[in-house]
């Protein structure tokens, strides 16, 4: 009963969502893409739409997919806007695939549909708040003040200008201009035409020049967080029913590989970056950072993790890295090692659940060895053996 709970949580949860909100964007790319050329849609509801939505069908689709696209990105980074999103464009690229009526975009339709209540069920896990950097709201505000400037100035002045006659034409003009393409189909006939398209190009420079920098920002901040040995945001919203290890030493070694040979994700916490290195360089998950301070706890996502192991080769940072835990996270299991026998009670009053002491554990074994006991080894290999199991 708990694994078919589990199966049916991973078939609809979260990661379900975000795989479908995906497949459902390049569907919608690749369909809106096949049918650009297509003049005319052959749909059961064809009939019924106007000949030119029917002649947009094909572009206007591609650019559903690009926006599903992006709201899958931000369903990927657990934001309650990317839900919203992604809700709201499902039925259109349906539709859309409805309207275009080909074969290519029947499975648009289906994986719309299909989609639509496995996006609804996770309403909860995608609750971050879209958090704008003082950068990207001026970068946001400028192009978007750019285009309305643009816009409702050329439309104005539309009798100085050469084919101009409508907002989609001044709007256009603006894009054309503002971007610095040029096409130069459409050009200012006064000195008053001309002295506005000035003003355009400029502001419009500017602006996508700011936008620019807001987005490249962020993936140079990726390229330093890799090269620097630790993990990008990104890698960091990804993580959920994880396990956390605190802390990267002799006693953490061991157990980072048996946690990698497990298929387990996890993470380190490690405020030694030779070491975050060493370990990214084996796709190893690893964040430079104080184990016992809140930010970085956050970071890696305490608040889902399925267990938290400290083992940081110090007992006073491990009890500092458990009472952190503890209380970022009053429900995950949390396993401590002691260095010193004489710690473990102190290791338990902090808040972890289970303390073990590597070396009291192999003194003993090594003791009842010595001394000629007989099931030492049968118990190392049924410990052994139980974690294969495991």
């Amino acid at each position: 009963m708990a694994s078919e709970g589990m199966t049916r949580r991973q078939v609809l949860g979260a990661r379900a969502a975000i795989l479908l909100a995906i497949v459902a964007a390049l569907l919608s790319l690749a369909t809106g893409i096949a049918n650009i050329s297509v003049q005319q849609t052959t749909g059961p509801l064809a009939p019924y739409i106007p000949e030119t939505i029917q002649q947009t069908a094909g572009f206007t689709g591609a650019l559903t997919g690009f926006l599903m696209l992006m709201s899958a990105w931000a369903l990927r980074r657990g934001y309650r806007v990317g839900w919203y999103a992604t809700v709201a464009l499902l039925p259109i690229t349906g539709m859309q695939g409805l309207i275009q009526g080909s074969v290519f975009s029947l499975p648009l339709v289906a994986l719309s549909v299909l989609s639509l209540p496995t996006v609804l069920l996770n309403y909860r896990r995608f609750d971050r708040n879209l958090a704008l950097s003082s950068g990207q709201l001026a970068a946001t505000a400028a192009l978007v003040g750019t285009l309305v400037y643009g816009t409702t100035g050329t439309f104005a002045l539309r009798e100085e200008f050469a084919q101009v006659s409508t907002l989609t034409d001044a709007l256009y003009f603006t894009i054309v201009t503002a971007s610095t393409v040029g096409f130069g189909d459409v050009t200012a006939q006064t000195a008053q035409g001309r002295l506005f398209v000035i003003s355009l190009v400029i502001l419009g420079t500017a602006s996508f020049a700011l936008a620019l920098g807001s987005v490249l920002g962020p993936a140079i901040q990726a390229r330093f967080s890799r090269a620097l040995g630790t993990m990008t945001t990104q890698e960091l919203d990804l993580l959920e029913n994880h396990v956390v290890v605190l802390g990267y030493g002799d006693l953490t070694e061991p157990l980072v590989e048996e946690l990698n040979e497990r298929g387990t994700r996890f993470v380190v916490v490690t405020p030694d970056s030779s070491k975050a290195t060493m370990l990214r360089e084996h796709d190893i998950n690893v964040v430079v950072a104080d184990p016992s301070d809140d930010e970085p706890l956050h970071e890696v996502g305490i608040e889902h993790a399925r267990a938290v192991i400290a083992a940081t080769n110090d007992d006073a940072e491990d009890a500092f890295a458990v009472l952190t835990a503890r209380e970022l996270n009053p429900e995950v299991r949390i396993v401590a090692a002691a260095t010193i026998r004489e710690n473990v009670e102190k290791l338990r009053r902090a808040g972890a659940d289970t303390v073990l002491s590597p070396a009291a554990i192999g003194g003993q074994l090594l003791v009842r060895s010595a001394l000629g006991e007989s099931d030492v080894e049968s118990v190392a290999d049924r410990l052994m053996e139980e974690n294969k199991e495991e």
